[in-house]
């Protein structure tokens, strides 16, 4: 798991809720994460200006990169400059549908397919999961 530089002097890590990260390639540290940031708990000493100090359990918040956050700007952006945008992926019978749909209606959506975004795809899958409470696509947004 990577954690920012200044939290490696922890020796035990844990997440707290219990969840399970997978590896993150120090090559790409953004991730996008449920809730943008993690909370880790441990029970240490910790030494501040000079001065030791044993606590108990200890919380530490660690922000994601910014990557998730210019990522969700960009999906706001996004809908909020277009009149219909459909995120989508080119095998799901159900975004074809959608497009189809669309075009028979006259209407020119932008469409996002998800699955030619490379490693972009799932990050943004996931923030869409996220911010609409949908997993799934064809993820449909419709004026402002």
């Amino acid at each position: 798991m990577a954690v920012p530089s200044n939290l490696t002097q922890f020796t035990s890590l844990s997440l707290n809720p219990s969840r399970s990260l997978s590896h993150i390639p120090t090559s790409n540290p953004g991730l996008v994460t449920a809730n943008n940031y993690y909370t880790f708990s441990s029970r240490t000493s910790l030494s501040v200006n000079g001065r030791r100090r044993r606590y108990g359990a200890v919380s530490v918040q660690a922000m994601a990169s910014s990557y998730g956050s210019r990522l969700e700007e960009s999906v706001k952006k996004t809908v909020s400059e277009n009149p219909v945008v459909v995120y989508s992926k080119t095998w799901c019978s159900y975004s074809s549908e959608v497009k189809l749909l669309f075009k028979r209606l006259g209407v020119e959506p932008l469409v996002i397919e998800l699955d030619e975004m490379g490693p972009q795809g799932p990050q943004l899958q996931k923030l869409l999961e996220r911010l609409t409470g949908q997993h799934t696509v064809p993820n449909v947004f419709i004026g402002k």
